[in-house]
């Protein structure tokens, strides 16, 4: 395979197919493998960069114009730090602009070197946007040299070597290492985000990449919130003798995640405690109440999902972000589903029928995207008072 570089060329994505998108490269250098998805959110790039079910792949923006509010010290939404635990690489349609906003502390193209996320401008998403609807989401290589020295081969054969998210257990990598407690709520204008005391129910959070504001928004209800990893048994998470349990949002297939964690899952289910589970952990809530998941060809990602909520009739626009989805023909005659995509029809909620265990796909706390789900941490803090 033969590829020409056209001149000031310093980046590039080299798809697993030998297609070689060429443009200028941002943030760090360097190459990273990933899965290619595209986000069609409009505005909160550094929580989208941030965030650990991102982990492993390389994300394209459809917004063109990104970079222009900055970065800052508040919007960060990984526990852990770097690019390691959370998205690969990032692709502009535009060269991301200087900072221009109140909160700013920084500039994206330095705080992705910073993170070790190397990013690519210059590239035309649309193009890339209709291969990943026609063709599902492809495995690449991004690559940043600013002297733009590149083996075009070579990135193409790594790309076509590395094996994808299926059967990957990434949640071990993305969870905190040792337990924890939160007592940060939801942000307030114009002081940030205020320490809340609790004066309700206690909650376990059992990490399989969990996002801040998933905590911020479950401590804004008054819960005494401790964080556990991924790995935590049902019997060490049993003895804190919590009011309610959450699954957390993850990277990775839940299938390969859920070897280890959905037999501790299927016990906490026996407990009787109320359980809420948000995108991996609503995966693994159905795997352990016996249901399939299957890899979706491109996946949700954006902050303008409609989904209807089946209990209340009520369509609710979300944010999203996932690669894998739960087959709603084999939910079991115990499960019913409560939420749906308007998109696609794929499943979006489960709820078990006769215990206060329910989940949903998509992710209820934002950030970024809309806050018309937050509804449901109050619905998780009424089942614990109830």
């Amino acid at each position: 395979m033969t590829k020409t570089l056209l001149p000031g060329v310093t980046g590039v994505l080299a798809l697993a197919d030998g297609t070689i998108l060429q443009g200028v490269g941002v943030g760090a250098t360097g190459a990273a493998v990933g899965e290619v998805v595209f986000n069609t959110a409009m505005t909160g790039y550094q929580e989208i960069l941030t965030d650990p079910s991102y982990m492993s792949q390389i994300l394209a923006f459809t917004f063109p114009h990104v970079g222009n509010v900055g970065v800052n010290v508040e919007d960060v939404e990984q526990i852990g730090d770097g690019s390691g635990t959370s998205a690969r690489g990032a692709i502009f349609r535009d060269l991301p602009t200087d900072p221009a906003n109140w909160r700013s502390n920084g500039d994206l193209d330095g705080w992705m070197k910073r993170r070790g996320v190397v990013g690519l401008s210059g590239v035309d998403t649309r193009a890339l946007t209709k291969i990943i609807r026609d063709k599902g989401a492809p495995h690449a290589v991004i690559a940043h040299d600013p002297d733009g020295n590149f083996d075009l081969d070579a990135l193409v054969a790594q790309a076509r070597a590395w094996t994808g998210l299926v059967g990957l257990d990434l949640a071990k990598d993305a969870s905190t290492l040792q337990s924890f407690d939160w007592d940060e709520g939801v942000w307030e204008w114009p002081a940030g985000y205020p320490r809340v005391e609790a004066t309700d129910k206690s909650v376990v959070v059992i990490d399989y990449g969990v996002k801040r504001n998933i905590l911020r928004a479950l401590a804004s209800t008054g819960a005494k919130i401790t964080v556990v990893p991924a790995t935590t048994s049902a019997e060490d998470v049993l003895a804190r003798n919590p009011d309610g349990v959450i699954l957390s949002n993850g990277p990775g297939d839940p299938a390969a995640t859920g070897e280890y964690a959905v037999p501790e899952i299927k016990k906490l289910v026996a407990s009787g405690k109320p359980i809420m589970g948000i995108c991996l952990g609503h995966q693994m809530l159905a795997l352990a109440l016996g249901a399939r998941t299957v890899k979706m060809d491109q996946g949700h990602h954006g902050a303008n999902h409609p989904v209807k909520d089946l209990t209340t009739g009520k369509v609710e626009i979300v944010s999203m972000n996932h690669g894998f989805t739960v087959d709603r023909d084999s939910l079991p005659e115990a499960v019913v589903e409560t939420h749906v995509s308007l998109f696609d029809g794929t499943n979006c909620g489960i709820a078990l029928k006769d215990k206060p265990v329910f989940s949903v796909q998509h992710h209820p706390e934002a950030s970024p995207g809309p806050t018309d789900s937050l509804y449901l941490f109050n619905r998780f803090a009424e089942s614990m008072r109830a």
